[in-house]
């Protein structure tokens, strides 16, 4: 007998950051470009930094609310301690990046592209995905209130010890897409999870939404 296909993880390359020097957050500019720089402290709270691109930089401790960062590049980047009520990132491209300990509460990134990226032990409000590009992306110790992937393309991504209040994959293509260590409250577009994977006690537990969007009735 042929053995089953095995849900694929995500490729997360980890991130080398050597001979960083200390960089200065008022000389980023729209449309600019930052390389192999150190960013910490800084406070760019409602800035327009639309379409700069950071390579092999580090930010930390990051107050970004309401910072315009549409269109922005972030390769071989690391984010510790982002911290941005508002978060504007929409078509922005995400490759090989870390992101740590942060707290976002509406975050804008539909339309994005993430790559080879890590999320970790963070704590995000109301985050917009739709229409972006996700391949290789791990979430991990993760608390997310709304995850909307509506419309996405979703390959290799897995949750682990992450919990999401309300995940919206409507008209999503999903590929290897691991939801097994994700605590789920509710789903929007089951249609959508075509391409994920799941364990036993997730399809019982959800067993009332899947009856729900067939139109069946329960009752003993």
């Amino acid at each position: 007998m042929a053995k089953k296909p095995s849900t694929i993880a995500p490729r997360i390359d980890p991130i080398r950051l050597i001979d960083l020097t200390d960089g200065d957050a008022g000389a980023i500019d729209a449309h600019g470009s930052r390389d192999g720089e150190r960013f910490s402290g800084a406070d760019v709270s409602g800035r327009d930094l639309a379409g700069v691109t950071f390579t092999e930089c580090e930010l930390l401790d990051l107050v970004a609310h309401e910072t315009d960062f549409r269109s922005a590049s972030f390769v071989d980047t690391r984010f510790e301690r982002l911290n941005a009520p508002i978060f504007t990132a929409s078509r922005s491209r995400f490759r090989d990046v870390e992101l740590d300990g942060s707290r976002l509460g509406s975050a804008e990134f539909y339309d994005s592209t993430w790559e080879s990226v890590h999320i970790s032990n963070c704590k995000l409000g109301f985050v917009n995905l739709r229409g972006a590009v996700l391949r290789d992306v791990l979430f991990s110790n993760c608390t997310i209130d709304e995850l909307d992937l509506g419309g996405a393309t979703v390959q290799r991504v897995a949750f682990t010890d992450t919990a999401v209040r309300s995940l919206d994959v409507t008209r999503a293509t999903l590929e290897n897409v691991d939801l097994r260590g994700l605590d789920l409250c509710s789903i929007t577009g089951l249609e959508g999870l075509r391409g994920a994977t799941v364990n036993s006690f997730q399809v019982s537990e959800l067993a009332s939404l899947f009856a729900t969007q067939l139109g069946i009735k329960v009752e003993d």
